[in-house]
């Protein structure tokens, strides 16, 4: 996020088109690639969350049809951040109607597991959302960073957190204030609760 990055709004405002993007991304991609899942993840797949608006598209495939696949999808898209392609993740812009972007990665990976855990975990979990969504309105300032530490603690820590204890106090509530009060590219994942 920048100073000239949209508002963010709620996903409900984007659900419509960003489902319609799933599925025509779906249905251009299906002639052309070998079995695979396509799914819609990001702020815009989880009702409650605040996005700038934008579509994100998860594509796996069998670990075999990887290097094939993002062979493929070169020749049809844009590549987006090259800068963080690993062996288990490729990523790519679509052409939509809102800004979209596509991340590969081979069924079982890392990257995968990610991926579906992350937005899994915010779809059920109303305090981890409302986490989230502290992060994202703390400031433009270090967002990247404050990010890859939210979903850093999120992925290591969410699942032995009980977001309210027997006494009704709310565990979350310091990561809310901490994602708000570290607006700068400080902090860690190590300073998450």
């Amino acid at each position: 996020m920048d100073d000239h990055a949209p508002p963010l709004r709620p996903a409900e405002e984007f659900t419509g088109t960003a489902r319609a993007t799933l599925t025509e991304v779906g249905a251009a991609l299906a002639p052309l690639l070998p079995p695979h899942e396509l799914l819609l993840t990001g702020g815009s797949s989880v009702p409650g969350a605040l996005t700038k608006g934008d579509v994100d598209l998860h594509l796996t495939v069998a670990p075999s049809d990887f290097d094939g696949t993002v062979a493929t999808l070169r020749t049809l898209y844009p590549v987006v951040h090259p800068e963080i392609w690993q062996a288990t993740l490729a990523t790519f812009t679509v052409p939509a109607r809102l800004p979209t972007g596509l991340a590969v990665t081979p069924a079982g990976s890392e990257h995968d597991r990610r991926f579906r855990r992350t937005w899994r975990l915010l779809g059920a979990d109303p305090g981890l959302l409302a986490a989230y969504n502290a992060m994202k309105v703390a400031g433009a300032g270090g967002y990247e960073t404050r990010k890859s530490a939210f979903f850093e603690w999120l992925l290591t820590s969410a699942e032995t957190v009980r977001p309210v204890d027997s006494a009704g106090g709310d565990h979350l509530a310091g990561l809310a204030a901490s994602a708000r009060a570290n607006a700068d590219d400080s902090v860690t994942a190590e300073e998450m609760p």
